[in-house]
């Protein structure tokens, strides 16, 4: 009886930290999916660049979304992959006050930066962030 509690306590005390190692391995944010979130103007931003599984090796689905900004107001989305201009739009909100961009994009060698900026069209305060995505 006592030996059956010792091999089962010693498999416990192996299993777990080799549990701890899979989770944080997996919720690596350079491989994983990243979101970065914040104020812009009199609203909110997120910026979202997803790892997709496609069959020609892989991509991003690059989101960025404006939540609770005036509605009507017209405000300018700019998006950057590696420093080169993927999007640039300028969208009206919708009545909820949103506005919705997005962007797919391949997989590029090392790692990838991806940036975001917003603007009102007729100039005011700018919200901006950049994911890094290995």
């Amino acid at each position: 009886m006592n030996r059956t509690v010792a091999m089962t306590t010693a498999a416990a005390l192996i299993a777990a930290p080799l549990a701890a190692v899979a989770t944080v391995a997996t919720a690596s944010p350079a491989s994983a999916d990243v979101t970065k979130r914040g104020a812009c103007g009199p609203g909110t931003y997120e910026f979202q660049v997803d790892r997709e599984d496609r069959e020609d090796g892989g991509g991003f689905e690059v989101s960025a979304d404006l939540d609770r900004v005036t509605p009507g107001s017209r405000w300018t989305v700019v998006l950057k992959h590696d420093g080169k201009r993927i999007a640039k739009v300028t969208r009206t909100a919708d009545r909820e006050g949103d506005i919705d961009v997005d962007v797919d994009r391949p997989n590029t060698r090392g790692p990838d930066q991806f940036r975001f900026k917003a603007f009102p069209a007729g100039g005011g305060p700018k919200c901006a962030a950049t994911i890094t995505v290995r």
